[in-house]
């Protein structure tokens, strides 16, 4: 995000990213289409299917993500799920495993991250923590991605922080507030 990238450029270095930290067999990002959430990146070679594959905000495990604005995790037998739904042409129908987060950007759920596994997998506690902390940063890069340079030129940071009021260090707000 400090970096000038393009949209495309952060949605792969996320899932990149994720891939290498969760050593996961897919890892796929949805972003929010108006009712549809619509994959828009992978590791794996669905260059076909991104853009194309599209499901409504009450479909699958992924769309209940987005709905339910919370973590799934399903160490096995994702497919059994009977919010899942089969789509055919992704390979990951099939997989056992299944780590889901909510992508949020100012409090609204923007997309969703997927990432799954061939065979079952005892999600850790780290692995959900470091998703749910990656929905919020790609929900700030789209954020970002729609500011024009100008706009983020002009913004007066300090000032868009000042007026929300004093910042107090943790300790002094839970002995005085």
């Amino acid at each position: 995000m400090v970096r000038e990238m393009s949209l495309h450029e952060v949605l792969q270095g996320i899932v990149a990213l994720v891939v290498e930290f969760t050593q996961c067999d897919s890892c796929l990002v949805y972003l929010c289409d108006g009712d549809d959430l619509v994959l828009c990146a992978s590791n794996t070679h669905h260059e076909a299917e991104i853009g194309k594959v599209r499901l409504k905000l009450n479909e699958g495990l992924t769309g209940w993500v987005a709905r339910e604005r919370r973590l799934l995790a399903i160490s096995r037998e994702a497919y059994k799920d009977p919010r899942f739904k089969y789509f055919g042409e992704l390979p990951e129908d099939a997989f056992e495993a299944f780590l889901s987060a909510p992508v949020i950007a100012r409090n609204r759920v923007v997309g969703v991250i997927n990432v799954q596994h061939r065979s079952a997998h005892q999600h850790t506690g780290g692995e959900m923590e470091v998703l749910t902390t990656l929905g919020e940063q790609v929900g700030c890069a789209l954020a970002l991605a729609r500011m024009s340079p100008e706009a983020m030129e002009s913004v007066r940071h300090a000032e868009l922080v000042l007026a929300a009021g004093p910042i107090r260090p943790q300790a002094q707000v839970r002995a005085g507030g």
